[in-house]
């Protein structure tokens, strides 16, 4: 399994780094926050650590840390626009359940802990 990103997901990250030509990648991942447990991380990466895995999409360079790697993988990253809002968009096959907002998500594991 891998992490995807759609057509407009791609065209977005690649502007990203044209603009930042220091930046390698996307740096993708998860931290505690919200009301369901795990919330999204997306950022533009200096670097790779040691521990992370790195995924090619398209000549993009997509990159997660250790930790969020099993809460992560699978998913696919969108960009959606909706009148003047534009974000990044999230499908991942590891959240049991999300939030009204659409922020954070908990998994099946946390759940049963």
């Amino acid at each position: 399994m891998s992490i995807t990103l759609t057509p407009a997901a791609l065209e977005r990250v690649r502007n990203y780094l044209a603009t930042d030509p220091g930046k390698i990648g996307l740096r993708f991942g998860v931290r505690r926050t919200g009301c369901s447990g795990w919330g999204y991380v997306v950022d533009l990466a200096g670097h790779a650590d040691a521990d992370d895995t790195v995924f090619e999409v398209d000549g993009v360079r997509v990159i997660v840390d250790a930790t969020s790697l099993p809460l992560v993988q699978g998913a696919r990253i969108d960009f959606v626009k909706q009148g003047i809002n534009a974000q990044f968009a999230f499908e991942n096959p590891n959240a049991a359940e999300a939030c009204g907002c659409g922020e954070s998500f908990t998994t099946a594991a946390d759940r049963a802990a």
